[in-house]
């Protein structure tokens, strides 16, 4: 496992393991996965993954729970991640917010706390005005943000009056947005872009085209499964295996890997399996050459997904025949 190079508390691993799918019956992983989910926990331990993230909202708290306990023999090796949903971030709001998340997690410190979304009607110096009474009183170690834009990020730096250490967005080769700004930020300042969906859920896996749809009720709803667009998607999906090929890889791996060619990027894809732990760990160790990196940029750059209003009725159609 290769980590971050940040001055943290903890060493922050290049891959970590995202939660959302623990007591979340929607992503369709069947009744035993919340067995198999402390597993997973175990073996990302073993193999130096040392971020974990979750959030209150997943599984309304269920996911706090099974990776609090999960984690328990381990709590003093990683550092544990969870976010707050803002539906009323205020100052006190935050705070018991944040005992409640520690409360369930297990721990009397929360390594990272991050707001899930920019609220719009609250402003970010209200929202980290309780960000910083938790750091003061050791509850929170470091605060991050999730969804911010650029300017917003260092809006709620400014109000917090010290760093404001992550920003966790969906980055992926189908979502680069962050390449824009937030990338560049980051390695300029000295801070961390935490990408969520760095496989796109699934989608530049390879396990899916049109006759092989996925299930569950997440990745249904997700425009880029699509019939129309697991098509599309093809071209990519074939370069992908092209260089996976070349690193005795997987398409997966490279999508990881893809991510973390920028130096202060983490990934934290989820994972259904042990055995899917273990080959996103694994992708930390890949490194691109220059060329395959170009070729991923140009097949990214070449797909065209059908998104927006106009996936609506390919969307309605697709579900009706399904």
């Amino acid at each position: 496992m290769r980590y971050v190079r940040l001055d943290t508390p903890k060493p922050l691993s290049r891959i970590g393991l995202g939660t959302w799918q623990f007591g979340s019956r929607e992503w369709g992983y069947g009744p035993d996965y919340e067995r198999l989910a402390a597993n997973i926990v175990r073996r990302a331990v073993e193999l130096g993954v040392t971020l974990f993230d979750t959030a209150e909202v997943y599984g309304f708290g269920r996911s706090e729970r099974l990776l609090g306990a999960a984690l328990a023999a381990d709590r003093d090796k990683v550092a544990v991640a969870t976010k707050i949903l803002p539906v009323l971030p205020v100052a006190s709001v935050v705070q018991q917010r944040a005992v409640a998340s520690a409360a369930r997690l297990g721990v009397t410190s929360i390594d990272l706390y991050q707001v899930h979304q920019p609220n719009p009607l609250v402003s970010d110096q209200r929202t980290m005005r309780g960000m910083r009474a938790l750091q003061d009183v050791g509850l929170v170690a470091e605060v991050g943000v999730s969804n911010y834009s650029l300017r917003r990020w260092q809006v709620a730096e400014t109000a917090l009056g010290r760093r404001v250490l992550s920003n966790q967005v969906r980055y992926s080769m189908l979502d680069r947005k962050p390449e824009e700004d937030l990338l560049r930020y980051a390695e300029q300042a000295g801070r961390l872009v935490i990408a969520y969906s760095p496989l796109a859920q699934g989608f530049l896996s390879g396990r899916y085209d049109a006759n092989h749809p996925p299930v569950g009720a997440i990745r249904r709803a997700n425009p880029y499964f699509l019939p129309e667009n697991l098509e599309r998607g093809s071209a990519l999906i074939e370069t992908l295996r092209q260089v996976a090929a070349a690193h005795d890889a997987t398409p997966s791996q490279i999508a990881l890997a893809y991510v973390l060619r920028h130096p202060n990027v983490v990934a934290i894809p989820g994972a259904s399996s042990v055995e899917q732990m273990e080959r996103n760990a694994a992708a930390a160790e890949i490194d691109l050459t220059e060329d395959e990196y170009a070729a991923l940029v140009n097949a990214a750059r070449a797909f065209r997904p059908v998104t927006g209003l106009a996936a609506i009725p390919k969307f309605v159609r697709s579900r009706v025949r399904g």
